[in-house]
């Protein structure tokens, strides 16, 4: 999916300017709006989304911050490489080179789903450039915890053919998702860049690359991410939560209050993607935080 194929689709909707990163030959798309010496808030989506699902948030922060949203590989705008490393290490590596490449400091982490991991990678190996945490629906720690929908998208043969054959992970995430239907232009735009066999190959390796042993690949990457955890209990943290979230659980939300010093908006009617089902929600406890917390 290009850019100019998806600018007519999207419409209103995702009016950003598009950018890019290239990765030794494959581009990373992102967002960056904003005053670009004004504090940045860096917002890190998960599985099966893109920055589309902050586009809200964008519009309605980029007035006094600076907001930048990328494209996780394989996701969105991005390239979709077939022969790529689609782990978490690599994650964190891409979004290494372009948070320096674009020398952000004083960064905000915005982070939902597989974002956390990849943000608290990036700020594990770079804590000094990290003021404050936004949590929505996420997780940065071992667990064995995972729902039977998602693991059985595990299982081989099977998994490529639900996944990547039928749609069937992010197609069901509109519905499942969320407690309150999608408009059908939301629904289509968070199924724009997915929309074939090709285009959906990282959908699955992010349901492949979830470390629940030690003998998986990631598992060292997330153990250390997990063990960093606690160099950013004083840092200022907030957390807005879908209580009706089946896959991050209020068990998550438990733990994350355990290792941060972190307020929770509790939001009893929403489900995972929080910011479709409490969008109003999010943003004003976003704006609180946020200037409670002012960085310099």
């Amino acid at each position: 999916m290009t850019v100019a194929a998806a600018a007519p689709v999207l419409g209103d909707l995702y009016p950003f300017e598009p950018h890019f990163r290239d990765h030794g030959g494959i581009r990373q798309h992102y967002v960056d709006e904003g005053e670009p010496d004004a504090p940045p808030l860096l917002m890190l989506h998960g599985n099966p989304t893109w920055s589309f699902c902050w586009r809200r948030l964008i519009k309605a922060f980029r007035g006094g911050n600076r907001v930048v949203a990328p494209d996780h590989v394989g996701c969105g705008l991005s390239d979709k490489p077939q022969d790529y490393d689609y782990t978490l290490t690599q994650h964190i590596e891409n979004l290494e080179r372009l948070v320096l490449e674009l020398d952000l400091r004083r960064i905000t982490l915005v982070l939902h789903d597989w974002g956390g991991a990849i943000g608290m990678g990036f700020a594990r190996r770079h804590p000094e450039r990290i003021a404050r945490l936004f949590l929505l629906n996420t997780a940065a720690f071992l667990s064995k915890d995972i729902p039977l929908r998602i693991s059985i998208c595990r299982v081989p043969v099977f998994g490529a053919l639900a996944v990547r054959g039928l749609n069937g992970f992010a197609r069901a995430a509109t519905r499942m998702a969320v407690t309150h239907p999608l408009p059908p232009e939301v629904k289509r735009g968070y199924l724009l860049p997915y929309d074939s066999y090709a285009n959906r190959i990282a959908t699955l390796r992010f349901v492949q690359d979830i470390p629940l042993s030690p003998e998986h690949p990631s598992f060292p990457e997330l153990e250390a991410i997990d063990r960093s955890l606690a160099d950013f209990r004083d840092h200022p943290a907030a957390i807005a939560w879908g209580m009706r979230d089946w896959c991050f659980t209020p068990a998550f939300l438990e733990e994350w209050q355990r290792r941060l010093t972190a307020k929770a908006l509790v939001i009893e009617d929403a489900s995972h993607y929080v910011f479709e089902d409490a969008p109003d929600e999010v943003e004003e406890v976003l704006h609180a935080f946020l200037k409670q917390n002012p960085v310099p």
